[in-house]
């Protein structure tokens, strides 16, 4: 993220509060992997409200463990695993322009927060998980960004079997599969990442939402 703005007229300030610090670096249970470290430059930076931190690592973990899985049992899938992660980190970053959809329905952070990226320099094929997470049916949707997708949801153990099925899709074309042995891999991955659900949930919620 090489020249990265240092800030932005109209973005939130870029002072650091320890309840934003316990989000980015409290041990988990499950354990959750740190987010990368640009993104936790950044969400410093904007001044990120504490319970976006704890979403965003919660989904990036998620991520993590979708994509290694992934890449072992399909090794034919061609996928940019960083790109991958980095969307997870960052898809809901809006939520810093539009707080009150952190608590509530609302869809402005998504194009807030891919304007956001790319005003601090992020490149687009990475800043645009942030308004494609919620719209998997694009035309011209990426693997990349239904993997982004399907962690958002299943973090919280939420299924949604349209976007379930495009990824099985994707699974069986890559490894010459019949699609029912895809779904029945896929499914069983979710379950095994869903399980950790409520854990994740206790987790974000003990964060708070204001700095």
């Amino acid at each position: 993220m090489s020249g990265m703005k240092r800030s932005v007229v109209g973005y939130v300030s870029g002072v650091t509060s320890t309840a934003l610090e316990r989000a980015l670096s409290v041990p988990a249970e499950p354990a959750l992997r740190p987010l990368p470290d640009q993104v936790a430059r950044l969400l410093r930076d904007l001044g990120a409200p504490p319970r976006l931190a704890a979403h965003l690592r919660a989904v990036h973990d998620v991520a993590c463990e979708l994509t290694d899985r992934l890449t072992r049992d399909y090794p034919t899938l061609v996928i940019d695993r960083e790109a991958i992660l980095y969307g997870a980190a960052t898809h809901d970053i809006g939520k810093t322009i539009h707080p009150a959809e952190l608590s509530g329905p609302g869809s402005a952070h998504e194009e807030a927060g891919y304007r956001l990226l790319l005003d601090y320099g992020v490149t687009e094929p990475r800043a645009r998980f942030a308004r494609t997470h919620a719209e998997w049916t694009r035309p011209d949707i990426t693997t990349e960004d239904l993997l982004v997708s399907l962690a958002d949801k299943v973090w919280k153990a939420k299924r949604v079997p349209d976007l379930e099925q495009l990824v099985v899709d994707r699974l069986a074309h890559a490894a010459v599969q019949e699609p029912w042995e895809a779904f029945m891999a896929l499914d069983s991955l979710l379950t095994f990442l869903a399980e950790g659900a409520d854990q994740r949930l206790a987790f974000q919620a003990r964060h708070p939402i204001s700095t």
